[in-house]
């Protein structure tokens, strides 16, 4: 099946069977290793993206339902990490083993776009569904809660 999208901003067209997940389509014909499968069940959310700018868990979709849409993966969020969730992420030791991490980077984009002065109850119900052994959680929410200051600042 020949799926036509957007992908971390380019146009892509792509031949695959429909049934093939997103997270493997996006890792083995595109190289994009962000995405990561975890469970492969939607219970750990290291497999996040944004389809049309909504974070969307890829290993439960298929390729078939990227047809016209919009993808971004974290490696589509800036050039060289510079998106500024990304780099408080680092900032901030939020970034352990690193598995979770491109997953939960998309969700707290994603609220930083909707809400530019998240309070940390809102922080933690949006990180919710990402599962992670190695941060404990309080680092990613003060990476989440760094960025949106910074990016009230007007930094990146």
């Amino acid at each position: 099946m020949k799926i036509e999208f957007i992908l971390n901003g380019q146009p892509v067209q792509v031949d695959v069977p429909g049934a093939t997940r997103v997270v493997d389509l996006l890792r083995e014909h595109f190289a994009l290793t962000g995405p990561k499968e975890g469970c492969g069940s939607g219970e750990c959310g290291a497999c996040a993206v944004w389809i049309d700018g909504v974070t969307k868990l890829s290993c439960l979709m298929v390729a078939a339902q990227l047809q016209g849409r919009e993808v971004t993966t974290t490696e589509g969020l800036g050039e060289d990490d510079s998106h500024q969730i990304q780099q408080s992420f680092a900032r901030r030791g939020a970034v352990q083993c690193g598995y979770c991490t491109p997953g939960m980077v998309m969700s707290g984009a994603e609220l930083l776009r909707q809400e530019k002065n998240p309070d940390r109850a809102m922080i933690r119900k949006k990180m919710s569904g990402h599962l992670c052994r190695c941060t404990g959680y309080h680092k990613v929410v003060d990476a989440v809660e760094d960025a949106a200051l910074l990016m009230r600042e007007g930094k990146k």
